[in-house]
């Protein structure tokens, strides 16, 4: 089977998400993002493109045609290095850095991101973190990133990791904001008016 076969799968009707692309557009200049034209230039000016499984255009379309799954299954949006050369390129001027981190959060929220994804592992962890403790720590972030992604990737960085350690830029232990004042129930109270 060739590779064009495997990645074409049929989608019936039932299984689109008509409304996939008004929860995008909320969450990422919507007035915007449905003007695009499917020019190409943000997958031809995207230095990650060759990476991606669907380039930037690809993911703007199945998103406006309701391919929820696919779209936030994609890798194409934890690949998405924010160097926001395809908004400069846009004649639409669509904020497309921004529709990616809208993608992104729907994807950690629904939990359908890829498993074991470095970026999307590290993300949901990062905001694990600051929600439990009111800041990140990055001994233990780090720690918890290669045991869920898998534990033999930190044997290559262990030299890296433990000069950091000797020279005070990484701690091992997990840090929390002071306690005093209700800091962390202010801080609940932040992250809840944020989602």
């Amino acid at each position: 089977m060739t590779e064009w076969e495997q990645t074409r799968k049929v989608r019936y009707e039932k299984d689109l998400d008509h409304n996939f692309y008004k929860e995008v557009s909320e969450l990422a200049w919507g007035e915007k993002f449905l003007t695009c034209i499917q020019c190409g230039n943000c997958s031809g000016a995207c230095p990650l493109s060759p990476y991606m499984d669907y380039g930037p255009r690809r993911i703007i379309a199945m998103t406006r045609a309701g391919f929820k799954n696919d779209v936030l299954k994609s890798n194409t949006i934890w690949l998405c290095a924010s160097c926001y050369k395809c908004a400069v390129d846009c004649p639409k001027e669509i904020k497309i850095t921004d529709v990616m981190y809208g993608l992104k959060q729907m994807a950690l929220q629904q939990g359908v991101h890829p498993r074991n994804f470095p970026t999307a592992v590290l993300a949901n962890e990062f905001f694990r973190q600051v929600q439990t403790h009111g800041r990140q720590s990055e001994g233990p972030l780090i720690m918890s990133l290669y045991v869920r992604t898998g534990i033999f990737g930190a044997f290559s960085q262990a030299a890296m990791g433990i000069r950091l350690f000797l020279q005070g830029r990484i701690g091992l232990k997990t840090e929390s904001i002071p306690m005093g004042h209700n800091k962390k129930g202010d801080l609940k109270k932040v992250l809840e008016a944020i989602e």
